[in-house]
């Protein structure tokens, strides 16, 4: 797909972020065919430059990943010049402004969402915050794994009675960055109408919240607080992960004749007839008697044998991959969805969207700290 075939062709972003969520945002928006300009500070830049090993080209390969396709001007802020510069862009420029700076950055330099509307009616400008505009923690600095933790999301992940897990990916910091871009897309269809932009705000916690939907949905219900299950999950049984002979396979039998053709498989006909785990709220109730003797039968099988013999059933299933399988499958690769960007040697995760069959993709490199501070007239040059 030609840039001028993409969706936001014509649309500029200034991305003033660090981290994960505004990048990560920014990242979508770059591949929707979007100018993404990214703002970093001349002395440290973005804090994911150093988040390694690993390295690439001497930055951090999650640097790499979050960033592609993006243009990098590196400003400094205490200078009037240089954020007289980046001001007068955003003006002039931008159709849209990313920011996950810490609260109060921005305020000694004029660059609020209030200020910047005020001189321009149009401009979209999205907040992405740590724990929220409003209420007790407002102010206090947030991390994906903060959020996790302190949306519950950590109480329901792993397994009862060890120690708590985080999600192994930051879920919370680039659901942040979908739904800035999900609040930015809604506010450019609003503008098409009135002319007119909006603030857009969201936080990780309102994010590790809206992930918590299900479970705070079971406590309200039942007033009870759940142990976590490990690969399954408190509403459905079974599904989850089960050792084979030499793996695991995770088997999703979510309704009641999934679970008699899972039975049928397994050589377990009887159990499906049995009214203790004939429907799904009987297992539920009497996981701790059926789970075991599921497993049992499980074991007796090698991974590719029993997916085999699950796809023949029409049991949903699939082994366990660790991060080099997924990398080299057949399925990723036929999906085209790695990027390798120009120059460059290392494939990067590309975004889960197509248009008319095409995925859109930005091939630029991520860039070097301050490499396009040419386009600020106001920004001293950087090394690159």
């Amino acid at each position: 797909m030609n840039a001028a075939g993409r969706p936001l062709d014509g649309i500029t972003v200034v991305e003033l972020g660090h981290s994960v969520a505004a990048p990560f945002a920014g990242l979508i928006l770059a591949d929707l065919g979007a100018r993404v300009i990214k703002v970093e500070n001349p002395a440290s830049g973005d804090y994911a430059r150093g988040w390694g090993p690993p390295f690439w080209n001497g930055t951090a390969s999650i640097f790499h990943a979050l960033n592609r396709g993006k243009e990098g001007v590196a400003v400094d802020f205490s200078s009037p010049a240089e954020a007289a510069s980046l001001r007068d862009f955003i003006l002039n420029e931008a159709d849209a402004v990313i920011q996950n700076l810490r609260p109060g950055i921005l305020d000694k330099f004029g660059l609020t969402a209030e200020a910047m509307r005020a001189a321009k009616p149009a401009l979209i400008w999205c907040d992405i915050g740590a724990f929220g505009a409003t209420g007790p923690l407002a102010k206090k600095p947030g991390y994906d794994p903060l959020v996790q933790a302190s949306t519950g999301i950590m109480s329901v992940t792993g397994e009862g009675d060890r120690p708590p897990v985080r999600v192994g990916v930051s879920l919370v910091d680039m659901g942040a960055g979908m739904w800035s871009v999900i609040g930015l897309l809604a506010a450019l269809v609003a503008r098409k109408d009135t002319g007119a932009g909006r603030e857009v705000s969201t936080s990780l916690y309102e994010t590790g919240l809206a992930w918590m939907t299900v479970p705070l949905a079971a406590f309200g219900a039942s007033g009870e607080v759940r142990k976590p299950q490990g690969s399954g999950t408190a509403e459905i049984v079974p599904y989850q992960a089960f050792q084979t002979e030499d793996g695991w396979l995770m088997v999703a039998a979510g309704n009641d004749n999934l679970f008699r053709k899972l039975c049928g498989a397994l050589g377990l006909g009887e159990m499906a007839q049995d009214p203790d785990f004939a429907t799904n709220s009987a297992r539920v109730v009497n996981r701790g008697r059926l789970i075991p003797r599921i497993a049992e039968a499980v074991r007796r099988h090698g991974s590719d044998a029993l997916g085999l013999l699950l796809d023949a059933a029409g049991v949903p299933n699939a082994p366990l991959l660790t991060v080099d399988q997924v990398a080299h499958h057949s399925q990723t690769q036929a999906l085209d969805m790695t990027v390798r960007c120009e120059g460059d040697g290392i494939d990067l995760m590309g975004i889960p969207l197509t248009f008319d069959g095409q995925r859109p993709r930005e091939r630029r490199a991520a860039p070097g700290l301050g490499e396009h501070n040419d386009i600020l007239p106001g920004a001293a040059a950087r090394p690159r």
